[in-house]
């Protein structure tokens, strides 16, 4: 299979700079990267792409049965390096591709060097001595209209999780975002991702890891980013001062000001 097609890679920036993966989060697709690659290329040899099911991906090689985990998702990951030979990368992660990172580099360690979690959750639904963010009610009622009423759902849910009023264009992104996903497949691709419990896995991770959370997000509440940066004695926290689920979109100098600190302190 030709995974570079799959998953419609990109391979951008510095051919000799460390490798960076951008990956992307639910209902969105690798050009939600596009204000954050710019400080990445100078230096940088970034790849991007889109998970099987998003974007310009290969649509026929969708597998609800492979996607209803997010092993699936990390599998691809792990078929994208493998696929471009990439070695001690770092691994930049979106929302629910966080916990894609740790899965992947616990799959394949000597593919992936470092992570960024940017907005992580290991677990949308509440449960005791944890806050997530969700009821279970609230995630049965999510899943529920989403699979009812796809394109309202994302009309409806675009702004709440994009949190910032002042700027509609933002949520309007998110929104055509979502709605050029195939419906089918964004509902395996939610059911996966907001059902998921990644919790255990945290203490797998063993590379140095950069947690990123904003002050104020509807999506992943900052109790997460502690449980995160608590969970994985390698990782650093930081707080940007950016309102809600998107900061590379929403405070892409305050994100891209992190991260390049970050990269700049590994190894």
């Amino acid at each position: 299979m030709d995974i570079a097609r799959r998953n419609n890679v990109s391979i951008i920036g510095n051919p000799d700079g460390r490798t960076v993966v951008l990956a992307h989060g639910f209902g969105c697709d690798q050009n939600m990267w596009r204000l954050t690659v710019p400080a990445l290329v100078e230096k940088y040899r970034v790849v991007l792409f889109d998970y099987v099911g998003s974007g310009r991906s290969d649509a026929a090689a969708f597998s609800e049965r492979r996607y209803a985990s997010l092993d699936g998702y990390a599998l691809d990951v792990v078929e994208v390096c493998e696929a471009l030979d990439v070695r001690d990368a770092v691994f930049v992660g979106h929302s629910v591709s966080a916990m894609v990172g740790v899965l992947a580099a616990d799959r394949a360690p000597e593919r992936l060097g470092a992570l960024v979690m940017v907005a992580p959750s290991p677990r949308y639904i509440d449960d005791d001595g944890y806050r997530g963010g969700f009821s279970a009610d609230d995630i049965d009622e999510l899943l529920a209209s989403l699979e009812s009423n796809y394109l309202g759902w994302s009309a409806a849910m675009a702004p709440v999780i994009m949190g910032n009023e002042d700027r509609p264009e933002l949520g309007e992104e998110l929104r055509n975002s979502f709605c050029a996903t195939d419906p089918d497949m964004a509902r395996v691709f939610a059911r996966t991702t907001f059902l998921s419990d990644s919790r255990d896995d945290l203490k797998n991770v063993r590379v140095p890891t950069l947690v990123l959370e904003c002050t104020q997000d509807a999506v992943a509440p900052r109790e997460v980013g502690a449980f995160v940066h608590q969970a994985i004695p390698s990782s650093t926290l930081l707080t940007l001062d950016a309102t809600g689920h998107c900061p590379h979109l929403s405070a892409p100098d305050a994100t891209n000001d992190a991260i390049l600190s970050f990269l700049a302190g590994l190894r």
